[in-house]
Order: C-alpha cells, then structure tokens, then sequence
C-alpha cells in the first residue's frame, strides 16, 4: 500500500544517505515493509538483516576490536562483501546497543557505508541507551500508523483526496454526496485504525466491515503487553506500566480528561508512576497532549508537566480496548464515548502531520481540546463527533484571547464563518505545519 512515508526515504537517498537512518515506531506501524520494498526498488545490492534472526552479529557486535573489523567478520557471516553500493537494512536494531553504537563508525567512515536501520521498541532502548550514542551521526525519523489520506489511498478512494485539499484551502463545501460517503469511511477507519495489516484485510474484503477480521488489532495489543514484559527492568515496572495503559479508556472517558494517578489506585502518585509513563511514551504506544498556562508561541516553552491527557497511538486501539460494537460506531450512535474517540483520532492526525500536542483549560469554565502553533499565532481546535457545534469552550476562548481564527472539526461540511474554519473529520489530514 503507498505510504507517505516513501516520501522520507526517497529525501534521505537523495540528500543524506551517507548518515546512517534509523526508523522509529511502534510495532506493526509497517516499518519493515515499507523500507525493504524501498531498498529493493531502488538501490542494486541490498542486504536484509533482522537481528532477531541472527544472534552471531550480534555477539561480535560486542567484542573489543576496531569496528572495521567487525565489519570484516559481517562480510564473512553474509558470505559477501559490503560494496560503495550496498545498502544493508539492520531491523529490530534495539537488539543490539553495541551496534548503535557503531553507527558513529558508519557515518564517520571514508568508505561510503549506506545503512538503514528499525526497531519496534527502539525508543525504549535509545530512552534507556547505556553505550555511547551517536549523536549527530544518524538521521532519526519517527513512523506512525496510516493517517486517513492513507487509508482513503489504501482502500482504493485516492481520487477523492485531490477535492478534500481543494475544499479545505479553499473553504468550499464538498459535494453532499461525497460528504456523507466520506463520513462513512471516517467511521470505518475508527474501526479498523491505521496499522497497515488492518486496512488491508478490510479493503480485501470489500470494506465489509462483517467479514473484517477483528482479531487483527486485538493481537497487536497483545503484543505490545507482551513487550510491556520483555523489554522493562522489572516486574514491578512492567505491572506500573499496564495499569496506566488499562486505566487510559475510563481516565478519557472522565468529564476532565486530565490523567491522574489517583485513579490507578488510591494514594498513587507522579513519582509511582513516572518510569512507567516514559517507557510507554518512548515506545510510541501513547500520546501525551499537556496542558498550556499561557496562550503565547512556543507553547512548548509555556506546556504544564504536571497536568496532561493521555491518547492511544492508533484510534482503533481504544475503540477495541472499549470493544465497542462496529454497528454503534458506523450507525453513528450517540454514546458516552462517541467525543472521546473522535478526540483520540483527531490527536492521531495532528502527530502524523508533525505536531505536538496541547491543549487549554479552565478549571470549570472552558477547555480547548487542542491548540497549534502556527504562522498565524496559537490557533485553538474543538473537536465534535457530530454536527452539535454550540460550543460556550471556544466562545469563552475567541472572546477573552482573540486568536486569528479558530478551527472547529466536526461532521459539518467545509467553511468558513465568524472566524471559525470548519474542517471534516476526514479532512484532519489537511491541517498541516507551516
């Protein structure tokens, strides 16, 4: 399936390809699919090496000798040599420090070495990273799930991306028809979610959403519990880490969706917990959006640490998490979580497209879901799941703070009125940094 990520790959073969690259992502986001049908496409002699498979490089990746020699025992365990024009790809790379250590090597080297390297839970490893990390020597960029111009792409609807784009610069409503169609396929895709594997099983049973195997996101979970064992420092680190990942549906389902550790357990606090929470950050399962206590650009510098919400990496994850029934979602039944996922997916969107996430809130009056820095100064955004636009939130806000305009996502068509750019569920894509 096209990827946008493609896009990446072909800038560093272009510009950077003596820099090592190292992909960052969850597991099943495509990774491995996405760069080894890229390597072989477009480089010559290309060489695959999962390191899951091979315990030998691993082991001499560790020994103390020169690099360059290390590279020599590699020629030899491949039975090849490594030429100007190879390009060798070191998947599940967090398996071996030593060998991201080594990267400083590649990229220093007078020889051209061209090397690609992914793991699933790399940023756990590099969050942890024990050895000497290569700093500035290696090209890092981070893979998410597929956005829904992905999934449109995916499912066979790339014609329809082309009018989304016109309509959101353009602020012109869409055709009525294609509106509802499109609604339609953003429900789907709250279903289904954004890991390749899920998209492909429902495109290649027709989008019937009855024959889609809905095992397919339920086992992702599964491993990615699985790792919450295998790659913690403890047992009792790993049971810290499960709970905050268990506990996130009913903390968002809260009227304020602020995370606390009191309602993991009783007395629990930031500390108890703190570990935990960098190690599901680290390994992309989770989104974290912080609180701002000033409306000024950047708004990192103004972020709360203390006080923020917490989103699934992939919207489908919550929905199967819940184990929401698929004809609730499609039929768009009004339900106490309806908001919630829409909120989750529209989180999703706006991480792909580069942004970090924040929002505003006060204390019973008014919250944002999420503001953006841009050109145009600190821009608020209101998520709704339906075409309910009242809003007393953003009233308060535009009233008090007078941004340049204000975005409102919801099921209503494209346009644009008394400051507020409406923009389509399934235009979130659309939103882009400057």
């Amino acid at each position: 399936m096209k990827r946008k990520f493609w896009n990446k790959l072909k800038e560093w073969q272009e510009k950077n390809i003596e820099m090592p690259l190292m992909v960052v992502g969850a597991r099943q986001v495509g990774k491995t699919y996405i760069i080894d049908k890229f390597c072989r496409g477009n480089f010559d002699d290309y060489v695959y090496i999962n390191l899951k498979d091979e315990p030998d490089i691993i082991d001499f990746f560790k020994e103390s000798i020169p690099t360059v020699d290390k590279v020599k025992k590699l020629e030899l365990k491949l039975n090849r040599s490594i030429k100007v024009n190879t390009v060798i790809f070191f998947d599940e790379i967090q398996e071996s420090e030593e060998l991201i250590s080594a990267l400083k090597y590649f990229c220093d080297s007078s020889f051209p070495y061209k090397i690609v390297c992914a793991g699933s839970l790399l940023g756990v490893k590099l969050k942890r990273f024990n050895s000497s990390f290569p700093v500035g020597k290696v090209n890092i960029l981070h893979m998410y799930p597929m956005d829904f111009e992905e999934f449109l792409l995916g499912i066979g609807e790339e014609l329809a991306i082309g009018e989304i784009k016109r309509c959101f610069n353009e602020d012109a409503k869409i055709d009525n028809f294609l509106h509802r169609k499109l609604l339609e396929f953003y429900r789907l895709y709250l279903c289904v979610g954004g890991m390749p594997k899920s998209i492909m099983n429902l495109r290649d049973n027709g989008l019937n959403i009855l024959d889609y195997d809905s095992n397919i996101v339920k086992s992702i979970i599964e491993a990615y519990l699985a790792d919450m064992k295998r790659y913690t420092l403890s047992y009792f680190e790993t049971v810290k880490i499960e709970k905050i990942y268990k506990n996130m549906p009913s903390q968002l389902a809260k009227e304020n969706k602020k995370f606390q550790y009191s309602k993991i357990e009783k007395n629990a606090r930031s500390r108890d917990y703190e570990s935990a929470l960098d190690w599901l950050l680290a390994s992309n399962l989770v989104l974290k959006c912080n609180l701002v206590d000033r409306l000024e650009s950047p708004l990192k510098g103004f972020m709360n640490e203390n006080s923020f919400k917490l989103y699934f990496s992939d919207v489908s994850i919550l929905t199967s998490m819940l184990e929401m029934s698929y004809n609730k979602i499609l039929l768009d039944e009004n339900m106490m979580y309806k908001g919630v996922i829409a909120e989750n997916y529209v989180a999703n969107e706006l991480v792909k497209n580069g942004f970090s996430l924040y929002y505003w809130a006060v204390n019973q009056v008014a919250e944002i879901d999420f503001l953006i820095d841009t050109d145009d100064g600190v821009i608020p955004i209101e998520v709704k799941a339906n075409d309910n636009t009242t809003s007393k939130s953003l009233n308060y806000y535009v009233s008090k703070y007078k941004p340049n305009y204000s975005i409102r996502i919801s099921t209503k068509n494209f346009g644009f009125e008394n400051g507020i750019k409406s923009v389509p569920l399934y235009a979130v894509f659309c939103i882009e940094k400057n």
